[in-house]
C-alpha cells in the first residue's frame, strides 16, 4: 500500500525536477538501451552486405506499425489513466488498463496474421528490390510471428509508466535489449544464420521483456489487476482511449510511411542508398527514442497535474521538460553531425557509396534534430492533457503533413540530395508551427485557471499566483 501511495506522491507532490528524474530517467535509460540494440542489430547485419542491411531497413516500417498498435491502446489509455488518478478515480483507471491490454493483443494478432498472408507484396510496396526481397522475407517472416510480444510490451510500457512505475519499464527494456545485444553475434555469425539469426535474437529479447511485465502483474505490484473480468468495452472508455490513441497510432504509421517513401525514392540509386538511409534512420531513432523515454515520464506528471487542476505545477513541468530535452537534442545532434563519417562507416561492409550517402544525410539530420526536443514535448503534452485534435495535428507534422510533400517534391528538383535533406526540411517546418500552437496552449491554460474560480476573491488569488510565477521566471529568462 505504501508503494501505491508513493506513486501518487511522485505524480502529484514531489518537486518537478526530482519527479521528472524519477519518472523520466529510468524510461530514458531503458529506451536508450532499446535503441542501442536496434543499432547493434543494424551493425551486425550491415557486416553481411548492403542487401541484407537494406532488408532490415525495408522491414522497419512493419515494426513501427506493430509498435503503433501497442501505442494506440497503451498510450491512449495511459493519458486517460493519469487524469483519472489525478481525480482520485482508481476504479475506472483499472477498467481502462485491462480493456486496453486485451484489446491491443486482439488487434495485434489480426495485424500479424494479415501481414504474414501477404508478406511479399507488402515488402515490395515498402521498397524491397529483387536483391533485397529474399533477405527481407526471411527476416520479416520470423520477426512478425513473434511481434505479438512486442504489442504486449509496448502496451504495458505505457500503462505501467502511467501509474508511476517507471523503474519496471526500465527493467523490462534493459533485460530484452541486453540479451539481444549478446545474442546477435551468436545467431548471425557463430551459428551462421544471417538475417534469420538477427530476427531470432530479437524474438527472444521480446519474450524476455514480456516476462518482466508478467511478473509485475502476477506479483500484484501494479495499481491495477489486468483481469479479463475488469475489461469494460464501453463507449466512454474507448472514446477516451481512441481520442489519444488514434493520433498516436497515426504518428507511428506516418513513421512507416516516411521510411517507405524514402525507400521508394532511394530504389533509383540502388541498395547502397537504401542501406545508408536505413542506417541514418536507426541512428537518429536512438536519439529520438531517448527523448520519447524522458517524455514518457513527463506525460503522467502533466496529465495528473492537469486532472488535479494544479496549473502552476503543470507549467513548471513543461518548462523543465523543454529545457532538458532541448539540451539533450543539441548535444546528440552535434555528435551526429560532427562524427557522421566514422559513425556511418561502422554500418557499411566496405561500401564507399553507402558511406558517402549516409554521412551527408546524418550530418543534416543531426543538425535538424536539435529542434526535436521542443517539438516532442509539446506534441506529447497536448495528448497528455486529453486534447486529441490539437495533439493529432501537431504530432502529424514532422513525418506526415510536412514530410510527405517534401519527400515527393525535393528528389525531383534536387536528385539524391532531395532524399538526404527531406527530413531536416520537415523538422524545421514542424518546429516553426509548434511555436504558434504552444503559445495558444499556454493562453488556454491561463484561461482554464481563471475559469475554475467561483468568486472574485479566488480570481484575485489566481492573478497573484500568475504574477508570482512570472516574477520567479523573469531572472531565468
Amino acid at each position: 500500500m505504501n508503494g501505491r501511495n508513493g506513486k501518487m506522491e511522485l505524480l502529484g507532490k514531489t518537486p518537478i525536477p526530482k519527479a521528472l528524474l524519477a519518472m523520466g530517467l529510468p524510461t530514458m535509460i531503458g529506451m536508450m538501451i532499446n535503441a542501442l540494440y536496434n543499432l547493434v542489430d543494424a551493425y551486425f547485419v550491415g557486416g553481411l552486405g548492403s542487401s541484407q542491411m537494406g532488408a532490415i531497413s525495408v522491414v522497419f516500417p512493419l515494426g513501427q506499425a506493430v509498435v503503433g498498435l501497442g501505442l494506440l491502446f497503451g498510450n491512449g489509455a495511459a493519458s486517460y489513466i493519469s487524469r483519472l488518478l489525478g481525480r482520485g478515480d482508481r476504479e475506472t483507471g483499472g477498467r481502462a488498463a485491462s480493456t486496453a491490454l486485451y484489446s491491443s493483443l486482439l488487434a495485434g494478432a489480426a495485424l500479424i496474421i494479415g501481414t504474414i498472408l501477404f508478406l511479399s507484396p507488402v515488402l515490395k510496396l515498402l521498397g524491397a528490390t529483387e536483391s533485397i526481397l529474399p533477405y527481407a522475407e526471411t527476416y520479416a517472416g520470423i520477426y512478425m510471428v513473434f511481434s505479438i510480444f512486442n504489442v504486449f510490451n509496448v502496451t504495458m510500457n505505457n500503462l505501467v509508466t502511467s501509474e508511476g512505475a517507471a523503474k519496471t519499464t526500465m527493467l523490462a527494456l534493459l533485460a530484452g535489449a541486453m540479451l539481444n545485444i549478446l545474442l546477435d553475434p551468436v545467431f548471425i555469425y557463430l551459428l551462421d544464420l544471417g538475417v534469420a539469426g538477427a530476427a531470432i535474437a530479437t524474438a527472444i529479447s521480446q519474450i524476455v521483456s514480456a516476462s518482466v511485465y508478467l511478473c509485475y502483474i502476477l506479483r500484484k505490484k501494479s495499481l491495477f489487476r489486468f483481469s479479463v473480468r475488469e475489461c469494460c468495452f464501453s463507449k466512454e472508455i474507448f472514446s477516451e482511449i481512441f481520442k489519444i490513441g488514434v493520433p498516436t497510432l497515426v504518428f507511428q504509421l506516418l513513421i512507416s510511411l516516411a521510411v517507405a517513401l524514402i525507400n521508394m525514392e532511394a530504389k533509383e540509386y540502388g541498395d547502397s542508398m537504401i542501406a545508408a538511409m536505413g542506417a541514418v534512420t536507426r541512428i537518429i531513432s536512438m536519439g529520438s527514442l531517448m527523448v520519447f523515454g524522458f517524455i514518457k515520464g513527463f506525460q503522467p506528471i502533466a496529465g495528473y497535474s492537469y486532472g488535479a487542476g494544479d496549473y502552476g505545477r503543470l507549467k513548471k513541468a513543461i518548462k523543465t521538460a523543454v529545457l532538458w530535452s532541448s539540451l539533450f537534442c543539441i548535444a546528440f545532434g552535434c555528435i551526429a553531425a560532427l562524427l557522421s563519417e566514422p559513425i556511418i562507416s561502422g554500418f557499411a561492409a566496405d561500401d564507399a557509396e553507402m558511406v558517402n550517402f549516409g554521412q551527408n544525410a546524418l550530418r543534416a539530420n543531426g543538425l535538424s534534430f536539435m529542434l526535436f526536443g521542443f517539438y516532442t514535448v509539446y506534441s506529447s503534452l497536448f495528448l497528455a492533457l486529453g486534447k486529441g485534435r490539437a495533439g493529432f495535428i501537431l504530432g502529424a507534422l514532422r513525418q506526415g503533413i510536412c514530410f510527405v510533400p517534401v519527400i515527393l517534391i525535393l528528389p525531383g528538383l534536387w536528385g539524391a540530395n532531395g532524399i538526404l535533406y527531406a527530413q531536416p526540411a520537415a523538422d524545421v517546418l514542424s518546429a516553426g508551427i509548434t511555436v504558434f500552437m504552444a503559445v495558444g496552449l499556454h493562453k488556454e491554460l491561463v484561461a482554464d485557471k481563471f475559469a475554475g474560480c467561483e468568486n472574485m476573491e479566488e480570481v484575485h488569488k489566481a492573478i497573484e499566483e500568475v504574477r508570482e510565477m512570472a516574477k520567479k521566471e523573469k531572472p531565468a529568462e
